[in-house]
């Protein structure tokens, strides 16, 4: 059932009235729906609506709301993930699979080895802003999650987190399976990951500076994208209850 982001003031009573040019467009141009069609719909306090259309005129849609509920389509803890920029189209599938696996924030990290221009990539956020949005959708999240500014390692907020891990496959310390057995309990988490050439031995210096712990997902060498969903997905998988 198709998804849409609404906010709050939209509802009144038993109806929302969805008069926004961007769903108005999708839901009644580009997927033709009819009158008596259900479409589900989200607002900000991640309220779940699945409504019945009961009129389309020229510049809105109104719905009757059958149901509600709280969305349930997020992890129980929160993830960030910090990865040096990639070319094309595998940044964009990176940041549509990073969306789907429920990362709440990507901040896309200009490294010494990175692979797209400092420009280039500066410009390209708003475009990965776009395909999280349109992969939240996607994936019936309550939430859009944020494509922060580019930024560099130094500069990321690391005391906003309690946990950190970089993924580093040439220079581990100790593998996924037994640093989420060592540590148990997370509430707040960020992903560190490189460019397809791996981090810089300056990098490396300032992650041990910075007391920030090297872990590997195994033996094999994983592409930039690859390392960025598995690590994920075995995250996830390694603190489910």
């Amino acid at each position: 059932m198709p998804h849409f982001f609404i906010n709050s003031a939209s509802v009144n009573g038993n109806n929302v009235i969805i008069n926004d040019k961007e769903n108005y467009n999708h839901i009644a141009k580009s997927l033709r729906a009819r009158i008596g069609e259900e479409i589900k719909l989200c607002d900000q306090l991640e309220n779940i609506y699945r409504c019945k259309i009961t009129s389309i005129t020229k510049s809105e849609i109104n719905t009757e709301i059958l149901s509600k509920e709280k969305s349930i389509r997020k992890l129980p803890f929160s993830l960030a993930l910090a990865q040096s920029p990639l070319r094309s189209d595998a940044q964009l599938t990176l940041v549509e699979k990073a969306t789907e696996l429920g990362v709440n924030i990507i901040y896309p990290v200009y490294t010494d080895n990175c692979a797209l221009p400092r420009n280039a990539a500066s410009a390209k956020i708003e475009k990965w802003q776009k395909t999280m949005y349109e992969a939240s959708k996607q994936c019936e999240r309550a939430d859009i999650p944020t494509c922060a500014q580019l930024t560099t390692l130094d500069k990321l907020p690391l005391a906003s987190f309690d946990t950190i891990l970089v993924y580093a496959e040439r220079n581990e310390e100790t593998t996924l399976k037994e640093f989420i057995k060592n540590h148990p309990d997370i509430s707040r988490i960020l992903i560190i990951i490189g460019p397809e050439g791996g981090f810089s031995d300056r990098e490396f210096e300032w992650f041990k500076s910075q007391n920030l712990p090297l872990v590997t997902l195994g033996s094999l060498i994983l592409k930039a994208e690859t390392a960025a969903i598995a690590g994920i997905g075995n995250l996830i998988y390694g603190y489910s209850k």
